[in-house]
């Protein structure tokens, strides 16, 4: 019932505090990306998952925006590994202050071996603050579903501009600095899954799997999940080219892990990515 009325009162929120309107136009945006391998604010499995994402976003002079995507694990079945809806409003206070609040739906298949899979409803309320310097951004998320989690994200951001190659066509990068917390409920649901995959194989219990007894999360792993911790330490570094409404990017992430439950996977991770975005 809680969750609803959560719903009920974004949607009440979105319609009701609407920007005055401006000469901006409605504007559509797809973007598709590879990354060379899935985290969930941080956090990875012990399996290595490259995907391929596709999105699209329809945004409103007033603010209001729509948005669909989905992405397919590389190495994981043969249909999409995910799907998503989502709906948000964004405000701008001044040139040096936005905010927003969104909703967004996953659709998961049944044998999905994400971690975010228990989470499959997204309310998330964000600022950012443009200093002289650099850009700070700040992110709230309320993630709930078979299980129910809390993620705060901390950034800092900066855009250099290298100069311009081919006339018009701009290079740039942007590197950000990331800290993100929060609890890790949504672990146990993977540990279970994990563990009835495990012995539906028969391959019986596996000690990559701690925490699991006879298919239950044992006290230790709940309690330890249910704690608002440190999650991850990341560095970005995106490069970019820009031309008219297209845009590429070539990205670095080096990531240290807060959650060490899983004695398998690396403390420190690299992600690599490549992203094309194209504005109408």
């Amino acid at each position: 019932m809680r969750f609803r009325l959560l719903i009920f009162v974004l949607f009440w929120a979105i319609t009701r505090v609407q920007a005055q309107q401006d000469s901006a136009k409605t504007t559509l945006t797809l973007a598709s990306m590879y990354n060379s391998n899935i985290n969930y604010y941080g956090q990875v499995t012990t399996e290595k998952y490259p995907y391929i994402l596709f999105n699209a976003t329809l945004r409103l002079p007033s603010g209001l925006y729509f948005s669909g995507g989905g992405y397919k694990l590389l190495n994981f079945g043969p249909i999409l590994s995910e799907t998503d809806l989502g709906i948000g409003y964004d405000h701008d206070f001044s040139d040096k202050l936005t905010a927003g609040i969104a909703y967004s739906h996953s659709f998961f298949p049944s044998n999905s071996p994400l971690l975010q899979a228990a989470n499959s409803n997204n309310i998330n309320a964000s600022s950012a603050y443009t200093w002289p310097w650099f850009k700070t951004d700040l992110s709230v998320d309320f993630a709930f579903g078979k299980q129910n989690d809390i993620f705060l994200s901390f950034d800092n951001s900066k855009e250099i501009e290298l100069g311009t190659v081919f006339g018009s066509n701009l290079i740039s990068i942007t590197p950000a600095f990331t800290i993100t917390a929060g609890t890790t409920r949504f672990y146990e649901s993977y540990l279970v899954e994990k563990s009835k995959k495990q012995h539906s194989n028969g391959n019986g219990k596996s000690s990559s799997a701690p925490g699991i007894v006879n298919g239950t999360t044992v006290e230790i792993v709940e309690n330890s999940t249910s704690q608002f911790k440190l999650l991850a330490y990341s560095f970005k570094l995106p490069l970019n080219w820009s031309s008219g409404n297209f845009l590429a990017e070539a990205s670095y992430q080096f990531s240290l892990l807060g959650n060490r439950k899983e004695a398998e996977v690396k403390h420190q991770q690299s992600f690599f990515g490549l992203a094309v975005y194209y504005q109408f």
